[in-house]
């Protein structure tokens, strides 16, 4: 599994709206130019946070975007999963994958299962406000 710049930016994305939270929206421009990020890469990403719930934008004058919900209240797997789609460590294991006809006699199926596993479990345990932090 590699994250994809994407799903990077959009973890930036998400801590810079937290940073800056003063109950308004932030225009987008100002997250672009302090993340080093084109906001015509933004305008890509954005969508994407909106329709997955996990920021609301408003258009036009006074507009931008802003969370949903506290920062703490966000886990970077619900984050990477919008942005990424499956997090699986190998296509077998991937939510769209057909079935292997060696599952039965597949040496390596319990290795990836604990990584998907484990993979999964860290990133459920890291939030948004923890990544504020460091």
């Amino acid at each position: 599994m590699m994250i994809s710049t994407r799903g990077r930016y959009a973890l930036r994305v998400m801590i810079d709206l937290a940073e800056h939270n003063d109950g308004g929206y932030i225009a987008m421009k100002a997250v672009a130019e302090r993340q080093g990020v084109s906001l015509k890469y933004l305008e890509k990403i954005l969508p994407l946070l909106v329709s997955g719930g996990l920021v609301e934008g408003v258009h036009g004058k006074g507009g931008g975007y802003r969370l949903t919900r506290a920062p703490e209240d966000y886990r970077i797997r619900e984050i990477l999963v919008l942005t990424e789609g499956d997090l699986a460590p190998v296509a077998c294991l991937g939510a769209d994958a057909e079935p292997c006809s060696r599952t039965a006699e597949c040496r390596t199926l319990p290795l990836w299962n604990e990584l998907n596993r484990r993979i999964s479990e860290y990133l459920d345990s890291v939030t948004l406000a923890e990544l504020m932090k460091v």
